[in-house]
């Protein structure tokens, strides 16, 4: 074996042992209710949630979907992905304050509950369960997948794809049964600065290997200046393709259930508004830095077409980096598989166990009950992303990459009414169908793509949404107005 491949294995199996000692140590003494297990008690402080945050956002994209997109675009991606991410993050402290409140007053575990306290009726409260379970089954089923062919193609096949999904999936089934949110949170810790050191460990070898940042920068400005333009190359931002992104982020991100489910469990708000300030900063400084590898892509790889531009970062790793170094990136991408799959395995296992569960199937089920029903779901859902990741459906990966927009609808509508914002139950859920008919529309071309006006799919459906909802207030005042009348005559 080379020496990339030994230190890739020998670096993920000493992660892989670190992780499971972590998310099971000290889970024999802890409480079995359902606060504890899926929410770690509700007492998440600025460390950990900033950690938990930050590293149940960033998947493998982060690793390789940037580098690509570097090496696509320019360096005009890094200015969007960094205020869009900055813009998403003024969303711990705004409404995730006022969410976790909320939620600990009234024991509330899942998002659906959140809308059910918030909305009169059933109809909101299954609508949003079916929404996030609906885009987030195929992005876990992703996680999986691309951790197996990783570690295929790292290894030379050594290790083939279905036993590397295999195995990862497995650790994790194991500390998030047992530990829950608690060995989520914390494993989420090692993972977050594990990507962050391996992030800067392979910017510094590429950058070195280049003869450092200016003339890395000097020599592709002269060969490519595009890739420096706002525009990025071929023109890709256009200034409606760039505030659609920008919209994007801070509209999607909380929506995830994983990551609302963060808010949930903040200790204080102090917690939450400390993690809004240092998110941006990190992120943004993290940013930059396999953006860069994979502009400097065209100085070493200049003819990368389609998918092989995502492959730019393993690339300028073998051919600028030692060996080792490469196979430790690559346990960095892993961990960052892990650390999504880990969370969306548990917010999932939550809304299963809550929101049909004890709602339809069991009102009665004890605290305990709930706790162990969860746990079955995670390894139900763990299956189930496994086995559709060894024969994925095109459409069902298709679906994948809608997951953000189709999530981002939502947002007008619960946050409206986390904000007081009491809509009909017809206008709450008319505002999120008619939005995915939209979504759904655009995809399959029934409707013009000239609606977009050049945009992404999300602005004609978020306009659509919205405009429903402001009608229903309107409807609302206006009926609230006329039986006033009838009352005082």
């Amino acid at each position: 074996m080379t020496i990339t491949v030994l230190s890739a294995l020998g670096g993920l199996t000493l992660y892989l042992l670190a992780l499971l000692w972590l998310g099971t140590r000290g889970m024999a003494a802890q409480k079995v209710n359902t606060d504890a297990y899926f929410l770690a008690d509700r007492r998440l402080q600025t460390g950990v949630l900033f950690f938990t945050l930050i590293a149940t956002n960033l998947s493998a994209f982060f690793f390789l979907g940037f580098a690509g997109a570097g090496y696509r675009i320019g360096i005009a991606y890094f200015p969007m992905m960094a205020l869009g991410t900055g813009a998403a993050a003024l969303s711990f402290g705004s409404m995730g304050c006022r969410v976790r409140r909320i939620t600990r007053e009234h024991n509330l575990i899942t998002p659906s509950e959140l809308i059910g306290h918030l909305l009169p009726g059933e109809g909101p409260r299954l609508l949003v369960f079916l929404v996030m379970v609906f885009f987030t089954l195929p992005y876990l089923a992703l996680q999986p997948l691309g951790a197996g062919y990783l570690l295929e193609s790292l290894t030379g096949g050594a290790v083939p794809f279905a036993v590397g999904a295999g195995l990862l999936t497995v650790v994790i089934v194991l500390y998030v049964v047992v530990g829950g949110m608690r060995a989520v949170a914390s494993t989420d810790v090692l993972q977050g600065v594990l990507m962050f050191l391996l992030m800067l460990l392979a910017f510094s070898a590429v950058a070195h290997g280049l003869g450092g940042v200016p003339q890395a920068n000097r020599a592709l400005l002269a060969q490519q200046p595009t890739l420096f333009s706002g525009a990025g190359l071929q023109g890709f931002f256009t200034p409606q393709m760039f505030a659609s992104y920008l919209l994007l982020w801070p509209l999607c991100l909380p929506m995830f259930p994983q990551m609302m489910m963060r808010f949930f469990a903040a200790g204080d708000d102090r917690s939450l508004k400390q993690s809004m300030v240092l998110y941006p900063v990190v992120a943004g400084v993290m940013f930059i830095c396999p953006v860069l590898i994979g502009m400097w892509g065209h100085l070493a790889f200049p003819d990368l077409a389609g998918r092989a531009a995502d492959q730019v970062m393993p690339l300028m790793l073998e051919r600028f980096s030692p060996q080792w170094l490469t196979g430790l990136v690559i346990v960095g991408a892993l961990a960052s598989f892990m650390s999504t799959l880990d969370s969306q395995l548990l917010a999932l296992s939550s809304m299963v166990t809550r929101d049909l569960y004890c709602r339809y199937w069991r009102p009665q089920a004890s605290l305990g009950e709930q706790v162990r029903v969860g746990q079955l779901a995670v390894v139900a859902l763990a299956v189930a992303g496994f086995a559709i990741a060894l024969h994925p459906p095109d459409a069902f990966l298709s679906l994948a990459t809608h997951t953000f927009s189709g999530l981002a609808v939502l947002f007008p509508m619960l946050v409206g009414a986390i904000y007081g914002l009491r809509w009909s139950v017809t206008g709450a859920m008319l505002s999120v169908v008619g939005a995915e008919a939209v979504l759904l529309g655009l995809a399959m071309g029934w409707i013009p793509e000239s609606i977009q006006a050049g945009c992404l799919p999300l602005i004609p459906a978020l306009v659509l949404a919205c405009g429903v909802l402001a009608l229903d207030l309107v409807i609302g005042r206006w009926r609230r107005g006329g039986a006033a009348g009838r009352w005082s005559s």
